[in-house]
């Protein structure tokens, strides 16, 4: 076992990999096996070396690995905002999958600003992640054409296209809106209002809506990402413009839950005089009063996927099915 006056932490500098070798009493090569290959030394040798760890408070650099193998176990992901509980479920289950073989993942938020993702993509390049996984499509032409350039594998999530920069994963926004519009025009609404985010997604969803209503409806666009209080400020503005409002889609289910408080605070009930419909199926979305109609995206499935994916493409490995299409369905409670 190392000598007690060798496992003395060590305060004027990092320690080293020296530093453990000599405080377990092993050479350095046997210090570096028992850290990175321990399958070519003994369970007793790696005991004293991962006390002897312990001891000095060593930390190996990642970064001077990094530069051997040119790989750095770093997976960029973008998200909109860390604030949009649908997103959560999906960054759980990818950093699960990531951690699982031996990444971490680097997080960023976009804020819903096309110009921020593009400083991000740049930021993440920069420090030589192995591949990203962003929430969205990469818009930016120029950001398209460097990742090409670079061979970076890219995960597109929670939207779809015909022509992904590398591998998209994700449902059609147009098909959710024109969904939401066919059961709300089924169930008999025919004054039916959009409460919606100014963000790309959720603009898709009020242009699959307005497709299958057929004709313009009152609307209330709202600053991404959505809020109670922004839900609350939107119902007001529809009932401005149709005071005989029957029901109201929104692009979020924190959105829905403001139009629900506000028209309760104004005496509406809901269903009976007002019905409401969300986007997301977010934790609460059950158990509130009314619980709410919802359309539910598996976004664990998403993040579970889009790990396998940048993981095997990390790897060197061709993926044929370049467009995966998980689906929605619409849950059905009591506001609508």
């Amino acid at each position: 076992m190392p000598r007690k006056s060798d496992l003395e932490p060590l305060s004027a500098k990092s320690a080293t990999l020296h530093d453990v070798a000599r405080a377990a009493g092993v050479s350095l090569i046997t210090a570096s096996r028992a850290l990175t290959n321990p399958k070519l030394v003994s369970e007793k040798t790696i005991a004293r070396v991962q006390a002897a760890v312990q001891a000095t408070g060593y930390i190996p650099n990642l970064l001077a690995g990094s530069l051997k193998s040119n790989r750095s176990r770093l997976v960029g992901g973008l998200v909109p905002a860390l604030s949009v509980a649908q997103f959560l479920p999906t960054l759980q289950s990818l950093t699960d999958v990531l951690d699982g073989a031996g990444y971490q993942l680097m997080l960023g938020q976009m804020r819903y600003d096309d110009s921020r993702q593009d400083a991000l993509l740049n930021a993440m390049i920069g420090r030589r992640v192995d591949g990203i996984v962003v929430t969205g499509l990469i818009r930016s032409e120029a950001a398209r054409r460097q990742l090409v350039r670079l061979g970076t594998p890219v995960i597109e999530t929670w939207d779809l296209t015909d022509r992904p920069l590398d591998i998209v994963v994700g449902f059609s926004h147009i098909k959710v809106g024109s969904a939401l519009a066919g059961y709300l025009l089924g169930k008999g609404y025919g004054r039916i209002g959009i409460a919606t985010g100014d963000d790309h997604r959720a603009q898709l969803r009020r242009e699959g809506f307005l497709a299958t209503v057929g004709h313009n409806v009152p609307t209330a666009v709202v600053p991404a990402p959505s809020s109670l209080a922004l839900g609350r400020s939107a119902l007001g503005e529809l009932l401005r413009q149709d005071p005989a409002l029957r029901a109201v889609a929104c692009s979020a289910d924190q959105l829905a839950q403001g139009v629900i408080v506000e028209a309760q605070a104004r005496g509406l009930r809901v269903p009976d005089d007002l019905a409401v419909c969300g986007f997301g199926n977010a934790d609460f979305a059950a158990h509130i009063v009314p619980s709410l109609t919802t359309v539910h995206v598996d976004g664990a499935s998403i993040g579970r996927l889009a790990g396998e994916l940048i993981i095997a493409r990390c790897s060197g490995e061709t993926i044929r099915e370049r467009v995966i299409d998980v689906g929605f369905e619409i849950v059905q409670r009591q506001s609508a």
